[in-house]
């Protein structure tokens, strides 16, 4: 048994430090990521395409993108909170979360691609998407976080930045997934065009599948972890079991947050808003450079859709590629790895402004990828070793915000920005790497601290 194996690991460890878990554990302590990433690709790589193609004004795009972060903002915190003083004898403090968000978001994922095909009038429709996608974003949210909290919960310090590299690993094997799908039921003679106002049903099925894998794999992780029981939890950590039962002000842990909380959100500030153009304006950006249209009913744009989604899937695979290589970076060169990890995205966000050629994206969408790895794994592997076990929920929510916010104030910052640039979605993505490349620089701020010294 799972647990038995952990609970004989943990019988070594001292007390107020964590055990070393055997590398099978810290996999399946992350792998329902897998189906959460996917749900989350499929969102992103295909919002753009959907209220493109269900009639939304490209200028407005950043309406739409502005909900799904704000229920992050949201959501998050509430999660964190209240998982931190939940324990339920056969499922632990975070994995009932994690099933009622994955039912939840199976549910949202039938619905969404579908925004177009119920006959509603294109405003209705866009409504009806809107609130498809925030509910899709609520439910996602409250899935995915209890995976990062795990591996604080359980990895300790010298494991946790291999623990964040793998779940980095399954939440890019998950985005290629969703990536392909389209483009390969498309060869596959589903069709990829649909009615004015109508999703294909090469991104309807897509969508279908992904909610199929979502739960089979957070279902995996429900069944095969056990979390450490509150008494356990208090011994490895170090803190007094009553502690994560005590109420607290939000506010007061933010003012006594380390350091590291506040330098790190400095960096996810720019590159955040950086791909969050690239996920509202990937698409056109595409459509417009490589097939010279702007026509979101041309099967010349659904096919620029399409390749979007095989230069996401390239984006994922480099990131999984480029995860395993960071899993082996020592804890003194993180702060490196981050920084060169962000530049070389920035180069491949700018490299897309000036390409017109297919092909050549591969190669700014592997860049781009490289920083998506280091996105995914050094910004939690920096807060957790600097945090306590207590309230460890609580704060991972509220660093949400280090994502969420950003992403809100990138979709209110392009109703001045898009129109500026002379409404071109390629120099939108042009913005991205600048961000990119700021965030780099933000790196060498961060000072790296361990709760346990």
């Amino acid at each position: 048994m799972l647990s038995e194996k952990i609970n004989q690991t943990s019988e070594e460890s001292p007390q107020g430090h964590l055990p070393n878990l055997p590398i099978s554990t810290i996999w399946l302590i992350s792998f329902g990521f897998l189906g959460v990433q996917m749900a989350f690709s499929l969102q992103s790589s295909n919002m753009g395409r959907i209220f493109q193609t269900i009639g939304a004004d490209p200028t407005n795009l950043g309406f739409f993108f502005i909900l799904p972060p704000l229920a992050g903002l949201i959501v998050q915190p509430i999660v964190g909170y209240l998982s931190d003083r939940t324990w339920m004898p056969r499922l632990g403090r975070r994995i009932p979360y994690l099933l009622v968000g994955a039912v939840v978001a199976v549910i949202v994922m039938c619905l969404l691609p579908n925004a177009g095909s119920f006959g509603f009038s294109t405003v209705f429709a866009l409504a009806f998407g809107a609130v498809t996608i925030l509910f899709m974003d609520v439910s996602s949210n409250v899935a995915m976080q209890p995976f990062k909290m795990m591996v604080g919960d359980m990895v300790n310090e010298e494991q946790k930045g291999f623990a964040y590299s793998i779940q980095s690993f399954l939440s890019n094997s998950g985005a290629v997934l969703a990536s392909v799908f389209p483009f390969i039921l498309t060869m596959l003679g589903v069709s990829n065009s649909a009615p004015k106002g109508v999703v294909p049903q090469s991104v309807v099925i897509s969508f279908y599948v992904g909610a199929a894998v979502l739960i089979i794999c957070s279902l995996f992780t429900v069944f095969k972890v056990k979390e450490y029981t509150p008494e356990e939890y208090a011994a490895y950590h170090g803190v007094l079991e009553e502690s994560n039962k005590e109420r607290v002000n939000v506010f007061g842990l933010l003012k006594s947050a380390p350091k590291v909380f506040w330098t790190v959100t400095l960096v996810q500030l720019f590159c955040w808003m950086g791909f969050q153009y690239l996920w509202t304006y990937g698409t056109g950006a595409v459509a417009a450079n490589v097939w010279n249209t702007t026509d979101s009913s041309s099967s010349a744009f659904q096919a620029a859709g399409n390749w979007f989604g095989i230069l996401s899937a390239i984006q994922s695979i480099a990131a999984v590629v480029w995860s395993l290589a960071l899993s082996r970076v020592p804890n003194d060169k993180h702060k490196l790895a981050y920084s060169i990890s962000l530049l070389l995205g920035g180069i491949g966000f700018g490299s897309v402004f000036f390409i017109h050629h297919q092909g050549a994206l591969v190669i700014s969408f592997i860049l781009i990828g490289i920083a998506w790895a280091a996105m995914m794994t050094f910004p939690f592997t920096l807060l957790t070793n600097a945090l306590s076990g207590k309230n460890m929920g609580t704060y991972l929510g509220l660093f949400n915000g280090s994502i969420c916010l950003p992403q809100i104030i990138a979709s209110c910052l392009s109703f001045v920005l898009f129109p500026i640039i002379g409404s071109s979605m390629p120099a939108m993505i042009l913005v991205s790497g600048i961000f990119l490349v700021v965030g780099a620089l933000c790196v060498p701020v961060i000072k790296e601290t361990y709760a346990r010294n």
